[in-house]
This record gives structure tokens, C-alpha cells and sequence, in this order.
């Protein structure tokens, strides 16, 4: 899963950056509203957090013309303002939920993974494909019969995101803007080499091709 980081506090975005790619996340950062706005408008995301606070641009207003481009990308806003009045400006302009710093990082991790699986139109907890079950808390697979197969997080990243759409053709440029970074190489043929070894770890038949389209996960 990719997620823009909209944050001016670089010791914060330090912080936070290990553990959100720990997690599984593809992250870009803008550290201002203009380049938020920009990189929201022309790249692919499973998710935003966004702070209120930004320079050059206000977050509430690039949120506000997020929407008013009917973006639909989950958005958590992240501020230290703490009013019930700016939060509810903030769920009005068209936030899905609400973090105040200070906050736990387990907290936000929960309500991003929370607002990824409900874009996707999932309440289950676990992503499940026939005796498959993806732990994402310690990225590997655990099968019904008690093995355990594990990933990389570059597989893993590829995998959640094929299971989050399962029976859906996903082209190879879709895969590549949601598992990697802004500074990847779209012309990379990485994609292949790692559906190869996903295949040779959870199936063949798991993830078909289709010729001159892409791949279809079958759950």
C-alpha cells in the first residue's frame, strides 16, 4: 500500500517514516500544502495523512480541492490543534478520521489500516484467500495447516495489495504505483519478478496473467 506523509516537522516525519515502511507502506513525503496538493492531484495513493498546520498551503484547503477534483482517497488529518470546532471543520471539508498529536503510533497504524480496508469495501480483520491468511502485523502468510511462509516486504506490500482486490484486473503500472515509492522506476519489470516468486510461494494458480492487461488475484 503507497501513502502520502503531509507533514512540515521533519524530526516527526523522521520518526515516523521507519515505522510506517515497517508496517508495509510505500510512503512519499510533501512537506508543505503545494506540493501535497500536486502530488495528490497526479500520483496514486491508498491513503493520506495530512497535517493542518503546513506552509504555503493550509491542509484543510488542499483537502478541499482534493474533493472538489472528487479525489476519494481515504485522509486522515494529523494536527495538535485540538478543538471539537477545527475537527469538525476538518470531517466537513471531507476527512475520513482524525489523529491529535501527541498520539500513539500503534494508534495511527490501526486507523490507517482501518481506512485502507474500508475504501476497499472490507470489514473482515484478516485478508484470506482459500487457506491462505495474510498477518500483516508480522508480514508472512499462515496457512491452515499451522506452516508459515514468509515474505519480504516488497512481496508483501504486492500481496496485500492483490488480496485488497481480489478478482480485479490490476495492470502492471497500477501494481507499481501502489507498492512503490514516487522515486521507483515505472519502466522496471520488478513487477514480474515478484509476482514469479509470489507464485512460487502461495501457488501458480493463485494469480493468473493476462496477456497484454495485467494479473487477476483469485481469492
Amino acid at each position: 500500500m503507497r501513502l502520502l506523509l503531509v507533514e512540515d516537522d521533519k524530526a516527526l516525519v523522521d520518526d515516523l517514516l521507519p515505522e510506517l515502511r515497517q508496517a508495509g507502506f510505500a510512503v512519499d513525503v510533501a512537506p508543505d500544502g503545494r506540493e501535497a496538493l500536486y502530488l495528490g492531484e497526479n500520483e496514486a495513493y491508498d491513503a493520506v495523512v495530512l497535517d493542518l498546520g503546513l506552509p504555503l498551503m493550509g491542509g484543510l484547503e488542499v483537502l478541499r480541492r482534493w474533493r472538489g477534483e472528487e479525489m476519494a482517497v481515504p485522509v486522515l488529518i494529523l494536527t495538535a490543534r485540538d478543538s471539537w470546532q477545527e475537527k469538525v471543520e476538518g470531517l466537513k471539508a471531507g476527512a475520513d478520521d482524525y489523529l491529535t498529536k501527541p498520539f500513539h503510533r500503534e494508534e495511527l497504524l490501526a486507523r490507517l489500516q482501518a481506512l485502507i480496508r474500508r475504501a476497499h469495501g472490507r470489514v473482515e480483520r484478516w485478508l484470506e484467500a482459500g487457506d491462505l491468511v495474510l498477518d500483516e502485523e508480522h508480514q508472512v502468510i499462515r496457512k491452515r495447516d499451522g506452516t508459515t511462509i514468509e515474505l519480504t516486504g516488497t512481496e508483501f506490500r504486492l500481496l496485500r495489495y492483490f488480496m485488497m482486490n481480489s478478482g480485479k484486473l490490476l495492470s502492471k503500472t497500477r501494481l507499481t504505483e501502489h507498492v512503490y515509492e514516487q522515486d521507483f522506476d515505472r519502466d522496471s519489470n520488478l513487477i514480474e519478478v515478484y509476482v514469479r516468486r509470489l507464485r512460487e510461494k502461495i501457488g501458480r494458480e493463485r494469480i493468473e496473467t493476462r496477456r497484454g492487461q495485467g494479473y487477476v488475484f483469485k481469492g
